[in-house]
């Protein structure tokens, strides 16, 4: 009995340890460290006589175990790398591994490179979820989440879970939201340490439909660090000064980031700095017009002096090429201020509704150009059935598809694009 008694007594007194204890335990700050390619994965490249072959998959590697060493070295992070070793994770592994471990921040490292071999452009820039990306994120969060994503607040508001209530969809919705905000968030500390620190010239936020970013049900960003093709910014990528540099601005901009994410969530009673109002989406989107030209010019063409992410849209014989989309206010003046950097002086924003209809006309996709007819037996028109021959002065213009939305045009282009058919373009048909 004395012994019975004894043991209840304990049990009593750790069961109660437990209950005041626990939820005073701070959860660590959980990071997943990705190292971009890897393996058979070398990423972009470039070799020079004296600095050999520099590939993107061993710098991404250096920067992000220097990262992660600073990090390890204060024990409220937690730090999960989806490779530590030259190995090639798919990029399905590294969301699914970013998602089962609940983390609050995932980064990927990358390198840059413009199409051409080599190429006076420079500079970082850092990626978080594009705008049409939002059902497609809220389908993996749906998928992924339950009530440990929410954060104090929400989780009294919606305490009981039910992945099929209108209650746990708006809640997803909101902590959506706030992934996208939070994102943005870190993507300017990281882009602003890059420019004031590093003295490096940042090319701003992006938005940008990434696997990476749109499978993670939390705050992610992509960070490009440098051009490997420009000579200067390979030798500074794949020095350790380099290397040190940016694993020291990307572990400044997370301790800002975690410091405000712990000013947002303080208890009621503790004394608060203001709060700038967090960035809403636009409901329109923004693409930037860089120029129109009777010219029809490829990707890597020096026309459109190394940027990337640029779609071209055919109106009235008018080849018009935009650069990026956005529904971020902020962005979009980034986006800008790129465009008249790489000397598009002339550039400017232009705002699109998101599937909005064609009231008149279609779009289409003029797949090839060509002086003579194709052949029959082209790979081209084995490939596609159903595309449209035109002759105008002189020359064979062939189409495919007929498209009412903007959007539904650019998801075939990037069918096409998968299967082969590269620098199709989208054209605007009013008749």
């Amino acid at each position: 009995m004395i012994t019975d008694s004894f043991s209840f007594k304990k049990y009593l007194f750790l069961l109660f340890s437990l209950i005041f204890i626990l939820p005073n335990a701070q959860k660590k700050f959980t990071i997943v460290l990705d190292a971009g390619h890897g393996g058979s994965d070398i990423g972009t490249n470039r070799r020079y006589d004296d600095l050999g072959t520099v590939r993107e998959k061993d710098i991404t590697l250096a920067i992000t175990l220097k990262l992660g060493r600073m990090l390890e070295k204060n024990k409220d992070y937690k730090v999960i790398y989806t490779r530590k070793i030259d190995e090639f994770p798919s990029l399905t592994e590294r969301t699914t591994l970013a998602n089962r471990s609940k983390a609050d921040l995932f980064l990927s490292i990358h390198v840059n490179a413009s199409p051409t071999t080599s190429t006076a452009t420079q500079g970082t820039e850092t990626f978080i979820q594009g705008p049409n990306q939002n059902k497609k994120n809220l389908e993996v969060a749906k998928a992924e989440n339950d009530v440990i994503y929410l954060d104090e607040r929400d989780r009294e508001t919606f305490a009981s879970y039910d992945p099929k209530s209108p209650e746990s969809l708006i809640a997803l919705k909101i902590q959506q939201s706030k992934y996208l905000e939070s994102s943005l968030l870190i993507g300017s500390m990281v882009e602003d340490n890059f420019a004031t620190k590093d003295k490096r010239n940042s090319r701003g936020i992006k938005q940008a439909d990434l696997h990476v970013l749109r499978m993670n049900a939390m705050p992610s960003v992509l960070i490009e660090t440098g051009f490997v093709n420009n000579y200067d910014e390979a030798k500074y990528l794949s020095s350790d000064i380099g290397q040190t540099d940016i694993a020291e601005s990307i572990y400044d901009a997370i301790t800002k980031y975690r410091k405000a994410m712990e000013r947002n969530g303080s208890v009621a009673n503790s004394p608060r700095e203001p709060e700038k109002p967090a960035e809403v989406a636009l409901k329109n989107d923004f693409r930037i017009l860089l120029m129109s030209s009777p010219v029809k010019y490829n990707s890597g063409d020096p026309a459109l002096k190394g940027l990337n992410y640029v779609l071209p849209i055919k109106d009235n014989d008018l080849y018009k090429y935009y650069y990026s989309v956005t529904n971020m206010a902020s962005v979009r003046d980034s986006n800008l201020k790129t465009a008249k950097d790489a000397g598009f002086k002339n550039a400017t924003s232009i705002s699109f509704i998101p599937n909005q209809k064609l009231g008149i006309g279609y779009y289409t996709l003029e797949v090839a150009v060509s002086d003579q007819k194709l052949s029959s037996n082209s790979s081209l028109l084995n490939t596609l059935k159903d595309v449209n021959r035109n002759k105008e002065k002189g020359k064979f213009y062939y189409t495919y598809g007929k498209f009412t939305s903007l959007e539904e045009a650019v998801k075939t282009q990037k069918e096409l694009d998968e299967k082969g058919i590269n620098n199709t373009v989208i054209q605007k048909v009013s008749r």
